[in-house]
């Protein structure tokens, strides 16, 4: 009673639903690994640039760096894009649609727009996590009624249906199951771990806007312990 007789021993639609699981597995660990390392990479960058940020002199020299490095994280992109868009409003004003209202409002909006990008980015893959959670625990199971119908059919057809007749087949079909749980469980892990970890990144994040925001509007110096926490 193993994975290779049941295959061997299961038609077309068995075969076909085993290479599903097998296909949403490998999946849904493409996605983990690579949220893990986008993860990882993503926190240490931030820490580097928001220590960076408070410890330089002026605003002039956190743009004059992130010309020279172009933002690769979420902060450094919000702060080069919040820089660029209150100079270019103060320079040219107002004379097109998106560019309407105070430089305040102008300000808002390019800032918002740039966390909706990253939140798009931070989420990225997860949608896939959740499908694949979700389904596989019913693909599993009806890979197993599949199996055991089918062998329920060829028992019935050899005349046989003692119980050491039956345990086999029906067990090998239980794998199916199993195999269905081991795909969704990891995709459930992953993506809860993904989603407080986007929560905290957009948390921090959305912190680090409000001090920006004050900073470029008023010219008052926020502390460094609110915006680099």
């Amino acid at each position: 009673m193993d994975l290779p007789h049941f295959l061997a021993q299961s038609d077309s639609v068995g075969q076909t639903l085993f290479g599903l699981l097998l296909g949403m597995s490998m999946a849904s660990w493409f996605f983990i690994l690579v949220k893990a390392w986008q993860g990882r990479v993503g926190r240490r960058r931030s820490q580097r640039f928001l220590a960076q940020f408070w410890e330089a002199a002026s605003l002039d020299d956190v743009a004059q760096s992130l010309n020279r490095h172009p933002a690769n994280e979420p902060f450094a992109h919000l702060t080069h894009h919040a820089i660029s868009s209150s100079r270019h409003h103060a320079v040219h004003g107002a004379h097109r649609l998106h560019e309407a209202g105070s430089a305040t409002e102008f300000l808002t909006r390019a800032m918002r727009r740039i966390i909706d990008e990253e939140t798009a980015k931070l989420e990225w893959g997860l949608t896939a996590l959740a499908s694949i959670a979700s389904t596989a625990p019913f693909v599993g199971l009806f890979g197993t009624v599949w199996g055991v119908y089918h062998a329920l059919i060829g028992i019935g057809k050899g005349g046989q249906g003692t119980l050491d007749q039956i345990a086999g087949p029906v067990g090998e079909a239980l794998i199916m199951t199993g195999l269905g749980l081991a795909v969704a469980i990891p995709a459930v892990l992953a993506y809860n771990d993904c989603s407080r970890s986007n929560r905290l990144t957009l948390a921090k994040l959305d912190a680090f806007a409000h001090d920006l925001f004050a900073f470029l509007t008023t010219g008052a110096a926020v502390p460094p312990q609110t915006g680099g926490q």
